[in-house]
């Protein structure tokens, strides 16, 4: 059975399991092009921008400014893939300019149950 790449425009992704104070973000595509913004709790926001192959996985850069001042930036490789109820995920291999790099997981929630984003984000 060949699964259809996912379009990511307008869904929403928080860590696994949705935890209380994680960072949400919305996705974003036109074509090959994928772009999105985050922030939540230890972050203000965050933007990522990169292309996206036909099996849907991302390629992208990021950066983010966490509510200490801190920057970070860096390189994600982001797999889709789906749990067993269907739910849409993102493992994301990135690696920092910092050279540190590690994986992270996460899914797509229902925008009605996720917090809104930051207001630096809308507007």
């Amino acid at each position: 059975m060949t699964v259809e790449a996912p379009n990511y425009d307008g869904r929403i992704f928080r860590p696994v399991g949705n935890p209380p104070g994680a960072p949400t973000g919305r996705y974003h595509q036109n074509g090959k092009l994928i772009w999105a913004e985050f922030g939540g709790g230890r972050l203000h926001f965050g933007r990522l921008v990169g292309t996206c192959d036909t099996d849907g996985t991302i390629d992208a850069s990021y950066c983010q400014l966490a509510t200490d001042g801190g920057v970070t930036a860096g390189r994600v490789l982001s797999v889709p893939g789906y749990t067993d109820d269907g739910t849409l995920t993102l493992t994301e291999n990135w690696r920092r300019l910092d050279g540190s790099s590690g994986i992270s997981v996460i899914e797509e929630v229902d925008p009605a149950l996720a917090p809104p984003p930051p207001e630096s984000l809308t507007g």
